[in-house]
């Protein structure tokens, strides 16, 4: 989301093409936001740097958005207040010029992750708040046997939590977040228990990583699920996912605090 080319494609992801996808599937989970409130702290002044269209603002009280994508932009809605148009490795606030700051989905797409995290520190004098995925975790998702290439896009492109702590300084901690079971965000882990509904290609297209792979690998992918779903060879694996109240998997909580 942070790269400044051309709108389309800010970050290496075109949005335009994963629009349709991502606002029909990835709404807001409740319990997820109320993870990112507690690590907010009640930090009453907020920036969110990489804001797209603003999913867990709700989270914070005061929110100043911040997000480099026209398009991405575009699409908060009115309720919200307008996102400023800038990137987070050169954002244009004073030092401490917020009490908490939160990041969501996004670190990946940044062109220089540690100077973005530079300057989310500069300009807060509270915690500071990633959600994002730990790249060491990500291929342990039952994905990985169908989808192989679809995860090891996402280790690739998430940065590692020990270098993000390293150019937040301060004191780092980092939570595992529990992915319930009927959770409305549905990125990949979503699905853990909920495996046809990766079949639907307009789910698969809310998930950025599926749009790096090729025709291939997705038609592969839907004929080996397919399959295993229809003889049972899913559910004797993994089956049990099925009514697992909630999956800890790859999505994390960094927070740094001064």
């Amino acid at each position: 989301m942070h790269a400044r080319t051309q709108d389309a494609g800010a970050g290496d992801v075109a949005h335009g093409a994963v629009g349709s996808g991502h606002a029909a599937h990835r709404g807001p989970d409740g319990r997820v936001a109320q993870a990112i409130a507690e690590a907010l702290g009640g930090a009453r002044t907020v920036i969110n740097v990489g804001a797209g269209a603003g999913s867990y603002e709700s989270a914070a009280r005061a929110v100043t958005a911040v997000e480099p994508s026209e398009s991405m932009r575009a699409r908060r809605p009115v309720r919200l207040t307008a996102a400023i148009d800038a990137v987070a490795e050169d954002l244009p606030f004073p030092d401490d010029a917020f009490e908490g700051a939160m990041t969501l989905f996004s670190v990946h797409q940044w062109s220089d992750v540690a100077a973005g995290l530079r300057e989310m520190r500069r300009v807060t004098h509270g915690p500071v708040v990633v959600l994002t995925c730990d790249p060491r975790l990500v291929r342990d998702f039952w994905l990985y046997a169908y989808a192989p290439e679809v995860l090891d896009t996402e280790a690739r492109r998430h940065p590692p939590v020990e270098a993000m702590a390293a150019a937040l300084g301060g004191t780092v901690t980092t939570r595992r977040v529990p992915i319930p079971l009927d959770c409305t965000d549905n990125f990949n882990e979503a699905y853990y228990g909920r495996p046809e509904m990766l079949l639907d290609p307009a789910a698969r297209q809310a998930c950025s990583a599926w749009s790096f792979i090729d025709d291939g690998a997705r038609e592969r992918f839907d004929r080996m699920l397919s399959r295993d779903l229809e003889s049972g060879a899913w559910d004797e694996r993994f089956g049990h996912l099925r009514t697992q109240a909630t999956y800890e998997g790859s999505l994390v909580i960094v927070r740094a605090t001064p």
